[in-house]
């Protein structure tokens, strides 16, 4: 599947609703990291670099909402095949 470019920023937006329904909360942090899921304080967390650019925060969020086990839970087909894709390419 392709990606247009303005669409990242809406996709972006969708990935992060989704983790929130799925109780984790996303964290745009500076620094020399990469970014993903991990449990903190008994929370979970998804943290994303935020000097990355839109493909690569979409690409990040999508391997650790995959990580929080997106399997089990219905998603709009499109949300389904963008988390798929970009997981399997972080």
């Amino acid at each position: 599947m392709r990606i247009k470019e303005k669409e990242f920023e809406d996709t972006l937006q969708d990935l992060k609703l989704l983790a929130a329904q799925l109780g984790a909360t996303v964290r745009f942090e500076k620094g020399d990291f990469k970014g993903g899921y991990c449990i903190l304080h008994d929370s979970k967390v998804i943290i994303v670099n935020k000097m990355a650019n839109l493909q690569r925060k979409v690409m990040i969020l999508s391997a650790a909402l995959k990580e929080l086990g997106v399997d089990r839970i219905y998603l709009a087909p499109k949300i389904r095949e963008i988390i798929d894709e970009m997981a399997e390419t972080n």
